[in-house]
């Protein structure tokens, strides 16, 4: 953590972290980190006022809220794990039917009838995943 850095400062800061391969997030709060927040690999701008807008960063969050930033930060860990989990679920999916499907034991109308099903059991599974690791998170 590196506080009253200049402009310049920050940005350099960041490009040196990234050249040592490691993964920068940057917490901004006004116009002079608009580069910084940029350069991150995550940037995110804290305000007071939740209408503001800065291009220049991935997320903004309420200044009222930023004690809940380790919450967000583990709680989108979370999220991608259950994402990747979604992946591999629905590769196993289609591996088992291409494997049924090449053998010629599965009909074309089941074939079609699966295939939509695949999507939205992957799709169920991520939204009530994530909802219920939400749900258990602020508990």
């Amino acid at each position: 953590m590196y506080f009253n850095q200049s402009p310049v400062d920050k940005l350099e800061k960041i490009k040196y972290l990234q050249d040592q391969n490691r993964k920068v997030l940057m917490i901004g709060d006004g116009l002079n980190d608009a580069g910084a927040l940029k350069q991150s690999d995550l940037g995110i701008s804290i305000t007071e006022n939740i209408n503001s807008f800065s291009p220049a960063c991935d997320g903004i969050l309420e200044s009222g809220s930023f004690s809940k930033l380790n919450d967000l930060i583990k709680f989108s860990n979370t999220s991608m794990n259950i994402v990747k989990i979604s992946y591999v679920i629905s590769l196993l999916y289609n591996v088992i039917g291409l494997s049924f499907a090449v053998q010629g034991t599965l009909s074309p109308l089941i074939s079609a009838i699966l295939m939509p099903l695949s999507s939205i059991s992957v799709v169920t599974f991520t939204t009530v995943g994530t909802n219920l690791m939400a749900k258990l998170k602020l508990d």
